[in-house]
């Protein structure tokens, strides 16, 4: 399966911020996406099996989420 290519690549660090990163993951399709989150997610298994076992006391909240970045 071909992979989506940016006609513009940067080697600039100050341009790998968290929000760059978000704005080139939304441009995925969502099979892409699919594909990276389940290599991700074994990938963090691999290294640490025991994760697996943490998330079933995860309870969900009714509460809001804030994410902050700095200035």
């Amino acid at each position: 399966m071909p992979r989506a290519v940016s006609s513009m690549i940067s080697h600039q660090r100050a341009e790998e911020t968290p929000e760059a990163k978000a704005r080139w993951f939304q441009r995925l399709p969502m099979q892409e996406r699919m594909r990276l989150l389940c290599e991700y997610t074994d990938l963090m298994l691999a290294l640490q099996p025991h994760l697996a076992e943490r998330s079933r006391d995860a309870q969900p909240t009714q509460r809001r989420v804030r994410v902050l970045t700095p200035p």
